[in-house]
């Protein structure tokens, strides 16, 4: 497949640290043998999840953002496959297929000026292009029968998770989204900023919940058009955590009402989640174990048809940082998943 570089035995080996007495999750799970069939391969295996990892930030410099995003898989990987594996982490149940890349395209970037228009516009047809990928894969895990577990990249690969799923499963499909922003910006061409509603517009996106949507980055305009829309609800950080006007628990509840009937989409943005680095850094945002609690509730419920963490922009410094959190999410929600 285009774009897909499969994650090796070689990349496994240089990754793991195997440790006496001790065995990691990276010595059970399962790899794929090669790009050929990628479809076939994966009804053959004995496996739930299949994660892989999108390393782009072409969505995010098209929409004004820091970008950084597509380092977010690397960081990744060399934690999550050494965490130990035991009764808790279901390393069996897990394969890891490999990475999207777009190395034309993110070099093509560093050439472009955000303040310029027609260079804008040109980052936003490369995004389209981004979109093909990932919905064509994620189409062909979910008609294998296995949950998609997404990491890196910006907000724009929403859609295509939410179209493969759809195109998938022949029907629209909901979805939640942790996140301090709508992501439901005009169509105006594709970018990080409004995957969730080109999904809406065409048709693959039916009911919509936004959780912890921040007052002070959200306009009026927004406001007045996320009211208007019912298939699209959503609450506020500062009316759960800053006015205490409702529980975090009560409104999970509320947002599990909304996307719960059909099956559904689960997206983190890092950008919601305190002090993580990411395209829109936060000092006031969940915090990181309300973010696990939130992964773990909604990866309890049967209907959850992938994961999908992004926007983390590790810097050297804090990679092992970025890449705890997000194994800490996977391993939550797997775990969850398999309790059920």
């Amino acid at each position: 497949m285009e774009n897909l570089k499969l994650f090796t035995t070689s990349d496994l080996n240089t990754i793991l640290k195997k440790r006496p007495k001790e065995t990691k999750l990276g010595e059970h799970i399962l790899l794929f043998s090669n790009l050929d069939n990628i479809y076939d391969q994966m009804l053959k295996l004995d496996v739930s999840y299949v994660i892989f990892g999108i390393k782009e930030d072409v969505g995010v410099f098209a929409n004004h953002g820091n970008t950084g995003t597509y380092k977010a898989w690397e960081a990744t990987i060399k934690i999550l496959l050494n965490v130990q594996s035991n009764a808790h982490t279901y390393a069996k149940k897990i394969a890891i297929l490999g990475s999207l890349e777009f190395e034309k395209y993110q070099s093509k970037i560093s050439e472009l000026d955000q303040n310029n228009k027609k260079d804008i516009a040109k980052a936003r047809k490369k995004v389209s292009k981004i979109d093909a990928s990932v919905s064509y894969l994620v189409s062909q895990i979910v008609s294998a029968g296995k949950i998609p577990i997404i990491v890196g990249g910006g907000h724009n690969n929403a859609y295509g998770n939410i179209k493969g799923t759809a195109l998938a499963l022949k029907k629209p499909i909901n979805a939640i989204n942790f996140d301090a922003h709508h992501d439901f910006r005009a169509e105006e061409g594709r970018h990080s900023g409004n995957g969730f509603s080109y999904a809406f517009a065409q048709g693959f996106l039916k009911n919509y919940f936004i959780f912890g949507l921040h007052e002070n980055y959200t306009s009026d305009r927004i406001f007045k058009t996320l009211k208007k829309v019912k298939n699209v609800k959503y609450n506020t950080f500062e009316s759960m955590m800053v006015r205490r006007e409702s529980s975090f628990d009560a409104e999970m509840k509320i947002a599990l009402e909304h996307v719960a009937q059909n099956p559904f989409g689960l997206e983190i943005d890092c950008d919601a989640i305190q002090d993580i680095p990411s395209s829109a850094m936060t000092p006031s945002g969940f915090a990181v174990n309300k973010a696990r609690a939130f992964v773990n509730y909604y990866g309890k419920q049967k209907l959850v048809s992938y994961l999908h963490i992004c926007e983390a922009a590790p810097t050297p410094e804090t990679e092992v940082k970025v890449g705890k959190l997000i194994s800490y999410l996977i391993t939550d929600f797997i775990r969850a998943h398999e309790g059920i």
